[in-house]
C-alpha cells in the first residue's frame, strides 16, 4: 500500500463504479483491514441507494467527499454533504445517498476483551 493517495480520485472511480453496477454502491478500503484496529473505505451511493441497517462494529465517522447522505439511527437522523463529518452512533443505522454520494467510513474497531 502506498502511504499517499488522492480521496477525490479514489472517489469519483468509486462513484463510476457504482453507477456502473446492478447494487448502485461500490466500496473500496483504502487504509487497514480486517487485521487492523482502524480501517478506512470510501463507499460510493448512487442516489437513492442505501447501506441496510447494520450495527457499528466500533468508534465510526463518515466524512462526505462528494455529494449528499443522510445516516439514520432509530427515529434520529443526520444530512452531511460535501466536507462534513458524522459521527456515527453506537447504535443500528443506515446510510442513504440523497444524491449520488461518496463517503470516507472511518472505523476504530473495539478491541477484543
Amino acid at each position: 500500500m502506498t502511504s499517499k493517495l488522492s480521496l477525490d480520485a479514489v472517489a469519483r472511480e468509486q462513484l463510476q463504479r457504482a453507477g456502473a453496477g446492478p447494487s448502485g454502491r461500490s466500496a473500496r478500503t483504502v487504509y487497514g483491514g480486517h487485521e487492523h484496529l482502524l480501517r478506512q473505505t470510501v463507499i460510493a451511493l448512487v442516489t437513492g441507494t442505501e447501506l441496510a441497517e447494520h450495527e457499528n462494529p466500533g468508534e465510526a465517522t463518515v466524512h462526505v467527499l462528494h455529494g449528499r447522505v443522510r445516516l439514520r439511527a432509530g427515529d434520529t437522523s443526520w444530512e452531511g454533504r460535501r466536507g462534513d463529518l458524522i459521527v456515527v452512533p453506537d447504535a443500528r443505522h443506515t446510510l442513504e445517498a440523497l444524491e449520488d454520494s461518496s463517503v470516507l467510513l472511518t472505523v476504530a474497531k473495539h478491541r477484543p476483551s
